[in-house]
Parts: structure tokens; sequence; C-alpha cells
């Protein structure tokens, strides 16, 4: 049986928003924003979810999950802007239920 998870997200206003995310439909943090509507229509996930772009680019808050970046993540970052050591791309991060209380911002659009 799958279970919802609690995860805030601060969006690029400043505004903290507590959000359920379902861990049963193979979706990601960027996913969920979108979802959401936390950030204007267009400026999240224009790659489609491919680490492509980061118009995805999040920072962890706190250490629920790793900061750890795959390669191509890492490459992305290299490139970005606004990028900080705690900066992941929200597309690469899938929604489990390890993420339950995840704390994130949303970064500045690129």
């Amino acid at each position: 049986m799958s279970q919802d998870v609690t995860i805030f997200i601060t969006d690029r206003n400043g505004v903290k928003h507590e959000v359920l995310a379902p861990t049963d439909m193979n979706m990601n943090i960027m996913e969920l924003i979108r979802s959401y509507e936390l950030a204007e229509e267009g400026t999240v996930g224009v790659c489609g979810g491919m680490a492509m772009c980061a118009s995805c680019q999040c920072y962890i808050l706190n250490d629920v999950v790793s900061l750890e970046r795959n390669p191509d993540e890492e490459a992305m970052l290299w490139e970005a802007y606004h990028v900080k050591d705690n900066s992941r791309l929200g597309c690469q991060i899938p929604i489990t239920e390890d993420l339950e209380g995840l704390e994130i911002e949303i970064a500045p659009e690129q």
C-alpha cells in the first residue's frame, strides 16, 4: 500500500508550502512543483526532466535527501546559475517514502 509524504517547498517568492506527494506515481520533485503550480508556468522542467536545463534546481534545506549528484546532474549544475553546495535538480530526486519531511527551496530562475 502506498502512502503520501509531506514535503515543504519554499517558492521563488519566499512562501513556504506544505504539500502531499504521492509515492506510488513514479514522480520526482520537479513534477511535484509543477503539479502544485509553485513556480510560474514554463519556468520549471523546461527540458521535461532530462537533467538538461537546470530550471528545476532547488536547494536542499535539511538532511532528508543526499546532496550527492549523479554525473548528468553534476554536469548540468556546473553550467547553471545560483548554484550552492546544497543544490540538486528536482527532476533527479524521485519521490519515495524516504522523503517524508523534506524541505527545499526553489532556486531563482536561470
